[in-house]
């Protein structure tokens, strides 16, 4: 599928400002198309939207189909009179520029259990608009909704620590446990509601806007999931749901010991045999939620790093094969021509590229990654085609700011390099690196939102390999300077994202080109 010349921005719901702890789908999300709006961007680029668990990456979910209860808006709750004015008046206040999730999660938890109580006592229930919801995506809710009151039950624990028989699905136990834990089963599924409608909401309002939405599909599950509880055939667990192996990535530019994912591996036979059916569905849920896919990893659809399932690094592995082409083949035959995006960063092999071009799917080109001696000049701009898509840099990375800080502080001649290939020595390389990313070919320019905001590492997302301290950034509204939607709208315009529209020869008027 080809991609219109465009621009957009990177920023998670969660690092929306808000008075409650945590971003979310509510007032703040509405003015951020808006502010899209106002800056000519086209393009929304989030990560996966799923429930976090361990680590709160949104890389990790609980489910590769729910969405993520902590960006329900409460203000909204209470508009639909499932909340008061005095709930939301006695959460505690939180700090605005950081996710502290011990303690979110705690008190929404409790406030969302409480509009959930409201909704049963107020007369609504699953016969109406929330029991269809619930019937039309019971193919993956039911076992998700009783996957999540079980986990409540025990505690927490992870599944394999659970009772045998609900933990192994034996004969018998979905149903008895179904039943024993029918309310907190209806919790989960007003949640998914809840999420489902204020999201639905939030991206007609964008579409209508002219703003699409990119979003990710990471491309393993997390192994504490009800994706792998509830279909144990197709991943890498032995019978007793010990990890045989592992996913991860050999040592590359982000960590010399590599980096040690933990997540179960496919078994592509068995997939392969049901006409890779759960991958079919799971496509089709993420476009529910998102306009535009942006495969996470993408590399592992050609070859994945497989790890021993007790590898104490991600050093010991082997590349294995993987029927990419066929999965994709079969996407398009079942679902037709869809815009995917190939996150094609690491270790990346001439069949890694045949199978992304084989599809058309535009790769990834990060400017940071281009500079110095050691950089790899694939991502020099005057190397780029115009199928690819172009950051300044990831959720990986550091900021723009705070990497070429680093650089000059180490002496490294990264900065110095990227000044001589920039042919700019004034104080804003941020800035200049940005507009850089708009005067390339690249069809598409995605820039995060700590760089619109040329902030510092302190804004830092992600630090891959690094447990804990990650996913809390947030920005507040004050940071945003007055010129930025005119700056940006500006450079939109001058580089053609999206292109002029040419006006057809048979509606120029005659004289339209006569000096008056």
């Amino acid at each position: 599928m080809k991609f219109e010349r465009s621009a957009g921005i990177l920023l998670h719901p969660t690092s929306l400002p808000g008075e409650f702890g945590i971003g979310t789908i509510g007032e703040n999300a509405y003015h951020f198309v808006d502010f899209l709006v106002e800056c000519g961007q086209k393009l929304w680029q989030v990560f996966p939207l799923g429930p976090t668990g361990y680590g709160d990456s949104p890389y990790q979910s609980f489910s590769t189909f729910a969405g993520n209860p902590l960006l329900i808006d409460l203000k909204l709750l209470k508009e639909e009179g499932l909340l008061s004015d005095k709930d939301l008046n006695e959460i505690p206040k939180f700090k605005k520029d950081h996710i502290d999730f011990g303690k979110l999660i705690e008190v929404k938890y409790e406030l969302l259990s409480k509009a959930f109580q409201n909704y049963k006592t107020n007369g609504k229930n699953f016969t109406n608009d929330c029991g269809t919801f619930c019937i039309e995506n019971q193919n993956w809710l039911n076992d998700y909704a009783l996957f999540m009151a079980v986990k409540e039950y025990h505690g927490g624990k992870l599944w394999t620590e659970w009772e045998a028989d609900i933990a192994f699905r034996k004969p018998g136990a979905v149903e008895k446990w179904t039943q024993k834990l029918e309310y907190r089963i209806e919790y989960q599924k007003f949640l998914q509601f809840s999420f489902y409608k204020q999201w639905k909401n939030i991206k007609e309002y964008a579409n209508n806007k002219g703003i699409k939405i990119i979003g990710d599909i990471p491309i393993f599950i997390a192994y504490d999931s009800s994706d792998l509880w509830a279909n144990k055939k197709y991943f890498s667990v032995d019978d007793n749901g010990k990890l045989q192996t592992v996913a991860g990535v050999p040592p590359d530019y982000f960590s010399e010991t590599g980096q040690l994912w933990g997540n179960p591996l496919y078994k592509w036979i068995e997939m392969e045999k049901d006409n890779f059916v759960w991958w079919l569905e799971r496509i089709k849920k993420t476009l529910e939620f998102v306009d535009i896919i942006r495969i996470d990893h993408f590399r592992g659809l050609d070859a994945y790093w497989e790890i021993p399932g007790d590898a104490p690094t991600a050093q010991t592995g082997k590349w294995i094969k993987a029927p990419g082409k066929k999965l994709f083949e079969v996407i398009k035959k079942e679902l037709g021509e869809l815009p995917i995006i190939a996150e094609d960063l690491g270790v990346i092999t001439k069949s890694v590229e045949e199978l992304r071009d084989h599809f058309g799917f535009p790769g990834m080109k990060i400017l940071q990654f281009a500079f110095g001696e050691h950089g790899d000049n694939k991502f020099l701009p005057h190397n780029f085609v115009n199928n690819c898509v172009v950051y300044t840099g990831s959720h990986d990375n550091d900021t723009t700011k705070g990497f070429f800080e680093k650089e000059k502080e180490n002496k490294s001649g990264i900065y110095e390099w990227a000044q001589r290939y920039l042919g700019f020595y004034g104080n804003d390389i941020t800035f200049e690196l940005i507009r850089t990313a708009y005067s390339s070919v690249a069809d598409i320019v995605i820039i995060p939102m700590q760089d619109i905001l040329n902030l510092g590492s302190e804004a830092r997302m992600n630090f891959p390999g690094k447990l804990g301290g990650n996913w809390t950034w947030r920005f507040d509204w004050e940071q945003v300077n007055s010129n930025i939607p005119l700056t940006f709208k500006g450079m939109a315009e001058i580089y053609d994202r999206p292109p002029k529209k040419e006006i057809p020869v048979d509606q120029h008027t005659p004289n339209e080109f006569l000096p008056e």
